[in-house]
């Protein structure tokens, strides 16, 4: 057997020692190479392989999805309906929002199915096939083909994963995209085939003040109280097939859905999830970990710590800009927040002397393997990120202040082609540009933009960006703003925001009539806007091929680890593919003296209860049914309710909404958070801290029933008392 064949067994080994049962991102693929369904059947599992993941027929595979670009969603009727988080459906219920209709505060509940809204643009994906394709990856590499490092790279894997489709027998079939990744760092490629359903519908959303009680100060944070679900519904046409919306559609006749139990859970009982965790980085070395929380965490923080102070106080000051920038603060806040608790767990979990003792017994085995690679890998690893590490920190200032963080700017690269065409008179090109750049426009003047805002977000990072990076190493117009603007930001961010073509209507409905040469080059928002995709060229053409060289390093010391653990299994490090993790239900102590329960009831709502503080409103109807303990068939056996509860299930971002399930493959929760005190678990799972948070899927039920209205969407489901 070659070294090669030697590397992949060594990855998917049979288990013949105990793994840990809670760490993990398992691929549904594997489990019966790798043995993790006997694993998961000591732990108290009642289900077969074939009923988790089944090639040739239905399963619990086929309820769980993709929602959105960034999230997980299940279904939980026969027709269509979907269960995921309330932030994930965030945008969507912003995208339906306004002034008069404030379903951000208020909520929204379709009491019948004509009332449902269409959602354009949100997308709900299934895995229809998924197969293993790394022979003929490797296949390729020995005929010269590609290169290794080609091997890696989307627009090979893309080409492939097309290729093989238009010869498949899905070629035809509606929906179906393909795409192929690598995994193990390139030692292992599929192929998945998704299916893809465009025709989303709102269905019911809680208000805020459930979804997302708690806000910005309880995320990340247990004990934990709040409602963070929605319900959406996929629309198909006749034949089930995915299309695009049509009043006609119905809602899609689903081949399989979860059932749902409420009849509770109680500590140690077993708890699995499957969805799609988005990316972790677990096989690290000591000097790429510095990097991350030095490179790339710090300067996060800083810069969206500066941004949110002023989107806070805008927000807080008018209804319109709060609704506007809802979406926004959620999303830049969340990873703000995690970069924060990553950088503290990282130091209090030790996670650097676990890294280097990983790196002592790699040294270890290498040196009995005798292994001129496995000796070098880790040191030439130390090397290059020396390397990358000031770019990198380069890169996280620059992208996060002129393309996450300030919304204004010009399409410079239309302009050249506007200013060549000019030049040349030709006026089917001059009309043809003149025509994306109203486009351009109305798209930077969306509904969820305010150029006042913006121009104060400018006011606050521009200056703090010359602070983060030397004057040598900045976009050419801060040279601009030291010649012409005598070091005055304010001033340089009020031409920006005045007098440039794309600031308002009147500039640009005076420039379309009578565009000039002139006028493209002296606008100050096509310079700025040049300037900063420079910086970002440059920056790249300074990492040169350093990418190329760590990848192919990974690969090298990913198979080396594999190895090393052997007879153990390995997982692969996340990228938003459809993952299985099991463990069990269970507390944990943070620290000396304080032991948090397993679960969370309705009594912490109104203990958290604060009119004053929009993060913990508690609307008047909900707390009357608390008060009242009117929680029907959902309470627990001594009357209270329960809301949120902990596992030990391995879970990041991505797996956002994705099903808890209990030994029968019965719903009885949502995740949708990690614990402060392990947020350095995409870098290192911590087996004593880590736990998964999520919602007790009893709590959503009552929500629907008592607060909604929506009985009806509770009599779609299949529920097991």
């Amino acid at each position: 057997m070659n070294k090669l064949k030697l590397s992949l067994l060594a990855l998917v080994m049979l288990v013949v020692v105990s793994a840990r049962a809670d760490e993990g991102m398992w691929l549904l693929q594997l489990m019966q190479q790798q043995n993790s369904i006997d694993m998961m059947k000591k732990q108290g599992l009642k289900l077969e392989a074939d009923d988790l993941y089944n090639p040739n027929g239905t399963s619990l595979k086929d309820a769980v999805g993709i929602f959105g670009g960034g999230c997980t969603g299940e279904l939980i009727s026969p027709e269509g309906l979907i269960l995921t988080n309330h932030h994930c459906g965030y945008s969507s219920i912003q995208q339906h929002s306004s002034v008069e209709n404030d379903y951000l505060t208020d909520g929204f509940w379709a009491t019948t199915r004509d009332k449902e809204l269409a959602t354009p643009g949100l997308k709900f994906t299934f895995i229809e096939r998924i197969e293993d394709i790394t022979d003929l990856v490797n296949a390729k590499v020995a005929a010269k083909e590609i290169t290794e490092s080609e091997s890696f790279t989307g627009a090979f894997l893309n080409k492939l994963a097309q290729e093989l489709h238009n010869k498949s027998d899905l070629k035809d079939k509606k929906g179906i995209v393909p795409q192929a990744l690598p995994f193990y760092a390139g030692n292992k490629f599929y192929l998945f085939y998704k299916k893809v359903y465009s025709d989303i519908r709102m269905v019911a959303a809680p208000p805020s003040s459930v979804g997302k009680f708690g806000g910005e100060t309880d995320n990340w944070m247990w004990p934990r109280h709040t409602g963070d679900f929605s319900i959406f519904r996929i629309y198909a046409d006749a034949n089930g097939e995915p299309t695009e919306y049509a009043a006609a559609n119905v809602p899609l006749k689903t081949p399989k859905h979860l059932p749902i139990s409420i009849k509770g859970l109680n500590e140690g009982d077993y708890a699995m999830i499957m969805g799609f965790p988005g990316s972790t980085s677990r096989y690290l070395t000591v000097s790429e970990v510095k990097e991350r929380m030095d490179a790339s965490n710090a300067p996060r923080i800083k810069v969206r710590g500066a941004r949110l102070g002023v989107l806070k106080e805008v927000m807080n000051a008018s209804d319109k800009t709060r609704i506007q920038y809802a979406n926004k603060y959620a999303g830049s806040s969340n990873y703000w927040k995690n970069s924060i608790g990553m950088n503290k767990a990282i130091i209090d979990n030790n996670v650097l002397g676990d890294k280097a003792a990983q790196e002592a017994k790699f040294a270890e085995f290498a040196k009995a393997q005798n292994s001129a690679d496995y000796l070098t890998v880790v040191q030439k690893i130390n090397d290059a990120v020396a390397k990358t590490s000031p770019i990198k920190y380069q890169l996280t200032c620059l992208t996060e202040v002129f393309f996450s963080g300030i919304e204004f700017g010009s399409p410079y690269q239309i302009m050249d082609n506007l200013k060549e065409a000019l030049q040349q008179k030709n006026d089917s090109a001059i009309n043809a540009n003149i025509n994306i750049l109203k486009s351009v426009f109305t798209d930077i003047h969306n509904k969820d933009y305010d150029h006042e805002v913006d121009r104060k977000v400018a006011q606050a990072l521009l200056p703090l960006y010359a602070e983060m990076i030397p004057a040598g190493s900045r976009p050419a117009f801060y040279n601009v703003i030291e010649k012409e603007y005598k070091g005055d930001y304010n001033k340089y961010i009020d031409a920006l925001y005045n007098s440039s073509i794309l600031a308002n209507q009147a500039n640009f409905d005076k420039f379309v009539k009578k565009p000039t040469v002139k006028a493209i080059d002296n606008d100050i928002a096509t310079a700025y806007s040049r300037a900063k995709h420079n910086q970002l060229t440059a920056l790249n053409d300074q990492l040169g091929d350093l990418p190329k060289e760590l990848a192919l390093l990974h690969k090298t010391y990913i198979r080396g680890l594999g190895e090393m653990k052997l007879p153990t299994p390995s997982y692969p490090d996340a990228n938003f593919t459809i993952r299985l993790t099991y463990g069990t239900v269970k507390p944990y102590s943070p620290k000396d003296g304080v032991q948090y329960k397993f679960y969370t009831t309705t009594d912490g709502i109104i203990e958290k209860e604060n009119p004053n503080e929009r993060e913990f409103n508690v609307p008047a109807k909900l707390k009357e049914l608390i008060v009242n303990k009117d929680f029907g068939r959902y309470a627990l056996p001594n009357g209270d309710m329960p809301v949120c509860f902990l596992s030990t299930n391995d879970i990041t971002g991505g797996n956002s909404g994705s099903p808890v399930l209990n030994a029968k493959g019965e719903l009885i929760g949502c995740a949708f958070d990690g614990n402060w005190e392990s947020l350095s678990g995409d870098i290192n799972f911590n087996n004593e801290l880590q736990r998964c948070i999520n919602l007790d899927i009893r709590y959503v039920l009552f929500i629907l029933d008592k607060l909604g209205g929506c009985g009806h969407l509770i009599n779609e489901m299949t529920i097991v008392e």
